[in-house]
């Protein structure tokens, strides 16, 4: 930038800055301004014609003013005409003007627009810089609309100069941020790349990052700039400091350029060439290296810049997740920053490890500084430094370590900060379940954590505990017990008394025999509790006094007396006044075989997801590192349930819901007991309901219903067959999964699908339904398959009825055996007349090569046993692909299971990463096929690799798959 002359300082300006800061009074500011804005005024509105250094003077002094907080309604006409100044103080003032005060929908925009044409146009680099800059100051989407296809031309252009490639870079990530569906894609993408190779770093520093935002969103169009990065990040690394010496920060070689560089890298895999892969371990290899030698200067900005590029480059190795060797140097170069004096290394540390925790290759070496890590939870001073101690012991956690790590949070609960004990509480909750060998720790656990912090044991935490005891006869007894004798404690917390409560009238009898822990002890210790607990545990309490009534007939009469007294019956809350008078007349009235049935034993929970995951899961938010390792690691197979646990007396009552599709397909309850149809065409018969007589109300906005306007709108009104196919590419693909559903539906007609398939053979029902009044003549549906589809899947069709009455639904059944692999699917075309009018519509059929997967189950040793036979590059597919819906592991693993290939456990060494197994069957061959799904939260990317003896099914199956996340 050109120094500014003694001719250009603005006295006039420096006058009167000097006179607002010696005003007395805001008052007098105000008068002061005012007069100038009246003389300011008077001049641009003046006969006589302003020189460009008094506009550029007045101008400056409306931007202070601007800047002070006033609001300027004048001058922005002159600000544009300096623009066309060939001086460049005139031309600065102009712009830093117009990125201030012009906003996008202001007149002059167009003026603006052509005027920094222009200046690009000039190939003068000082014009083109301030333009440059002035766009990406302003970065409204009509800066977008009117410059990005003439920025990148800038760029890649061999004649325009370092300086101004710089800026230009920084202007396209700023315009490709706001508005990234204005930046073209083209030939310039594979160009920039090669500014990684630029002799000026600035250039490089700036391409750099440009290509990173790029990357992320169109990894194809710049996978080539890997190679490149390694080689530049290569040079760098190698360098000695006096090499680069202008981008050299305290004795460490371009730090910004290297964190840069690395960030780029982590874009992408590992690399395949051999060479750079190599090139890069060594890259890797000397920054950890150096991490390791003296510092070069006692500067805490040396020890900052260094430390950013050695964390940067922790995180690629992580990313990279492939070499042994290297994870390990991180973890123990992690290890020694965990005891170092600066607060924010610590912290740094203990965040990285939790990531590597998740390794199969570092996880042995993380668990080795556990003692570190517990004396960091007792002497950290700085809260956040002890939650991701917390943390890492959560990631580094398995069952080697569970019942230490479970009693060191457990010790340091007692004193934790408020601000962390209901995260804390989750983990112990989830740790203790997930790695209990011996349910009665379990038990022990959970007990000992609602007496230590009862407040922040959240309702999902007990209800757990309860479902798990209820799933496992032996830990019945026990858990019995145990509650009995926390409960004689003085003081209980609420929630140990709602789970005495809960457990002893299930379980009550199974102690009852022991003096001690008699009925009408059982009875008179929980009563003991009742007047100093809140109304819903009142209610528990209660609806145990009646399970009572069944386990122990001879306390009758004492818990009759309980209920009959006016605290009860006469109670002000309508649900306590309630219960007590109808469990009063149920223990009067109900002889002892219908107390026996209405008071029976909860039965056991339908297994699901721990509510308690899904609540720390919500806690932490998506994309932390605890959300990450608790996604990566895999839930314990061996505990039951996870429904919260219903009242003893509840009963539930199913209403039909209005979000009920046509064929009852969607995940709403319908009941048999649904009034018949006001209309013909509002309801259809439910042909996947236990009772053929069932129905359900139509809602488009069913998650399974597939309504589409255009679909609608593009049916063909003609004699001539369709050629366009309704591809429906999103339901489609939802049938990869599943065999039910909506397949498709408009105004007239909906298909619903119900199929099965076993081996090579398949059977698939297809349903039609009538949505209108008026009758549908000559209905035909033809099942169409391609010359190379013939000969690979052979399809049975049954005719229909040609005549579908208004509101009801016929059904077509499709045998399917498959004889070799296939890539099309069939094509479903359905003709038929409504009301005079020609009707004629195509839809894909969800026939895919993954509905013949038989899943095969197999060991850890025969899975990679098999996965090294199948190394053949042309027997191997992968995809990189970004994540289109949340990363959620159970919805992940339904997936897998659903796609028909068995879910293997404990077979991957990392338990973030999902593994499958199963056999393709076909009628001349079975081909068998290994996935390996591995997901990457931060990223919010996914890696699948799929390995078939046979190339052609792999690419089919990786497509299929890679659809579903």
């Amino acid at each position: 930038m050109p120094a500014v002359s003694k001719g250009d300082g603005m006295r006039g300006l420096a006058v009167f800055i000097s006179d607002i800061r010696n005003c007395k009074s805001k008052e007098a500011e105000i008068k002061r301004i005012n007069k100038e804005l009246a003389n300011i005024r008077s001049k641009f509105k003046g006969d006589k014609a302003l020189d460009g250094y008094s506009k550029k003077k007045y101008v400056c002094k409306l931007l202070f003013i601007f800047l002070l907080g006033h609001d300027i309604d004048f001058g922005h006409m002159e600000a544009v005409n300096l623009l066309s100044s060939n001086r460049y103080t005139e031309k600065q003032i102009g712009y830093l003007f117009i990125s201030v005060l012009v906003n996008s929908n202001s007149e002059l925009i167009r003026l603006i627009n052509n005027a920094i044409k222009n200046d690009l146009a000039s190939r003068n680099p000082t014009f083109m810089g301030l333009a440059l800059h002035c766009i990406a100051n302003v970065g409204s989407r009509e800066m977008a609309e009117a410059f990005a296809g003439e920025i990148p031309k800038i760029l890649v252009a061999g004649d325009t100069m370092d300086s101004v490639k710089q800026s230009a870079a920084l202007c396209l990530l700023r315009l490709y941020r706001t508005s990234p569906d204005l930046v073209p894609m083209g030939d310039w993408t594979s160009r920039v790349v090669h500014l990684l190779n630029d002799q000026h770093l600035g250039v490089v520093t700036a391409a750099t990052s440009l290509i990173t935002t790029l990357a992320q969103k169109n990894p194809e169009e710049f996978k080539t700039s890997v190679s490149l990065a390694v080689s530049r990040l290569s040079r760098i690394v190698t360098s000695a400091s006096t090499d680069l010496q202008d981008y050299t920060y305290y004795f460490v070689p371009a730090p910004w350029l290297s964190v840069k560089l690395l960030r780029l890298l982590q874009c992408y895999p590992p690399p395949e060439d051999p060479a750079v892969r190599g090139r890069l371990t060594e890259c890797l290899e000397t920054i950890l290296n150096k991490a390791q030698e003296p510092p070069k200067s006692k500067k805490v900005q040396h020890s900052n810049a260094k430390n950013a590029v050695l964390f940067e480059a922790i995180s690629l190795i992580i990313h990279h997740d492939s070499e042994p060797n290297l994870l390990v140097r991180a973890c123990n170069q992690l290890g020694q920053f965990l005891q170092h004096r600066e607060t924010n290394l610590r912290y740094l540390a203990l965040e990285s490890m939790c990531t590597l925790a998740s390794s199969e290759f570092s996880h042995e070496a993380v668990k080795t500084h556990i003692e570190t890590v517990i004396n960091a939870l007792k002497t950290e001073r700085d809260v956040s430094v002890r939650q991701r101690a917390v943390d890492l012991l959560y990631a580094m956690c398995d069952r080697s370590n569970a019942q230490q790590i479970v009693a060191e949070m457990l010790n340091y609960l007692e004193t934790a900060d408020y601000s962390i004990r209901e995260e804390i509480v989750l983990k112990v909750a989830i740790l203790a379940e997930k790695y209990a060998v011996d349910y009665t720790w379990y038990v022990d656990t959970i007990l000992n954590l609602i007496r230590i912090a009862g407040d922040y044991v959240s309702e999902e935490v007990w209800y757990r505990v309860i479902q798990i005891v209820i799933n496992r006869d032996d830990v019945q007894g026990y858990a019995a017990k145990t509650v009995f004798e926390a409960l004689q404690a003085p003081a209980c917390h609420e929630n140990l008394v709602k789970v005495g409560g809960y457990i002893l009238g299930e379980f009550g009898n199974l102690i009852a025999g022991d003096p001690r822990s008699s009925p009408l002890i059982q009875f008179n210790l929980l009563h003991s509790k009742f007047h100093l607990c809140s109304v819903p545990t009142r209610a528990l309490l209660l609806s145990t006094y009646i399970k009572f009534v069944n386990l122990f007939p001879e306390i009758k009469t004492t818990i009759q007396d309980v209920l009959r007294s006016d605290s009860q019956l006469k109670n002000a809350d309508v649900e306590l006044q309630q219960r007590a008078v109808e469990y009063l007349r149920l223990s009067t009235i109900a002889s002892t075989d219908i107390l026996a049935t209405v008071l029976e034993e909860m039965p056991p929970f339908p297994e699901r997801e721990s509510s308690i995951l899904a609540k720390l899961k919500k806690k932490k938010g998506p994309g932390t590192v605890t959300d990450l390792e608790e996604i990566k690691k895999e839930r314990s197979s061996d505990m039951n349930g996870s429904a919260e646990p219903a009242s003893v007396n509840a009963s539930v009552v199913s209403t039909p819901s209005p979000s009920a599709d046509l064929l009852g397909l969607g995940a709403a309850p319908v009941t048999n007991s649904a009034p018949p149809p006001s209309s013909s065409g509002s309801l259809l018969v439910d042909v996947f309901s236990d009772s053929a007589s069932a129905v359900a109300p139509l809602a488009p906005g069913s998650d399974d219903n597939f309504a589409s306007p255009d679909l609608a709108s593009s049916e063909v009104v003609s004699e001539e067959p369709a050629d366009t196919v309704h591809d429906a590419d999103e339901l489609f693909h939802k049938f990869v999964c599943k065999n039910n559903g909506v397949l498709f539906e408009n105004q007239l007609l909906q298909i619903g699908l119900k199929s099965e398939f076993r081996q090579n053979l398949g059977r698939m029902f297809i349903f039609y339904g009538n949505k209108t009044s008026t009758q549908f003549l000559n209905f035909t549906p033809t099942v169409i398959c391609s010359d190379d589809l013939q000969s690979s899947l052979n399809l049975q069709t049954k005719p229909v009825d040609p005549t579908v009455d208004g509101g009801a639904q016929v059904q077509q059944v499709v045998n399917i055996e498959c004889v070799s692999d296939f890539m099309e699917a069939p094509i479903l075309n359905i003709q038929f007349r409504y009301g005079g009018t020609f009707q004629n519509l195509s839809v894909k059929l969800p026939i895919t090569l993954n509905k013949f997967f038989q899943p095969t189950e197999m060991s850890s040793q025969d899975f990679f046993q098999r996965w090294k036979q199948l190394s053949n590059p042309k027997q191997e597919v992968q995809n990189i692909f970004k994540a289109k819906h949340p990363m959620d592991a159970e919805i992940t693993k339904a997936k897998i299971i659903g796609f028909g290939s068995a879910l293997l456990e404990e077979v991957d060494p990392n338990p973030a990463n999902f593994v499958g197994a199963g056999i393709i069957h076909t009628k001349t061959t079975q081909i068998g096929c290994l996935l390996r799904l591995e997901p990457n939260l931060q990223a919010q990317m996914y890696r699948l690799t799929l390995r078939t003896s046979k190339e052609a099914v792999s690419q089919r199956l990786c497509e299929l798959l890679s659809e579903q996340f």
